[in-house]
């Protein structure tokens, strides 16, 4: 399936909190979006991999975009190498997106720099014609994104552009509570972090 949008994540939940708005408005349009999450973030003091993998199912369907996958990259310790960049290129090829989205290239959590990077890397040896990849004995062609945009996450950054989510905002907000492990719950007041608490969300 070809796509308008992939957002690329290094954690669930990262494109529902920065980018989720933007991706139903398009997907309102007639746009065809999905999403790509690096890893199954594990190493998250809430919740489990199972428990995550189950909340971004939800979540996905919330937002009625057409497709998620999940890379199983390790949460944490993912590399910068050729391994980590050319299983991207594979699905940046198999989706032929318009629009990259991806983790800001700064920021609080050390894994959301790192993957702006790789994600970034990606995306332009994606349409180099040398790098061969093959999916289930299929050969890949080349393929380059128009356009990648980093979305903001915990560092207040000055955005180059602002997209108008407001018609969604409520779905915005319910795909972001899909993941009850993360966000505040006042049934669950333990393993504090700096997004499960009601301050958070209100923000």
């Amino acid at each position: 399936m070809k796509l308008d949008i992939l957002a690329i994540a290094i954690h669930p939940d990262d494109v529902e909190l920065s980018a989720s708005g933007t991706m139903m408005v398009e997907v309102a349009k007639g746009k065809k979006a999905g999403i790509l999450d690096l890893t199954h973030g594990e190493l998250g003091t809430r919740g489990s991999a199972q428990l995550r993998l189950k909340e971004a199912q939800h979540a996905a369907e919330i937002m009625g975009i057409h497709v998620r996958e999940f890379l199983n990259f390790r949460d944490g310790f993912f590399y910068q190498d050729e391994q980590h960049i050319l299983e991207i290129i594979k699905r940046i090829r198999k989706y032929q997106p318009t629009i990259v989205l991806a983790n800001a290239l700064s920021d609080r959590h050390p894994d959301h720099g790192r993957a702006a990077k790789l994600v970034a890397d990606a995306c332009f040896y994606a349409g180099l014609v040398k790098i061969e990849t093959k999916v289930d004995g299929t050969e890949q062609q080349p393929w380059r994104p128009k356009a990648l945009y980093h979305y903001i996450q915990d560092h207040a950054l000055t955005p180059d552009f602002v997209v108008d989510v407001s018609t969604v905002i409520d779905k915005k907000m319910e795909s972001i509570l899909a993941y009850g492990s993360q966000f505040y719950d006042p049934k669950n007041p333990n393993n504090n972090t700096p997004i499960s608490s009601p301050e958070f969300l209100e923000t």
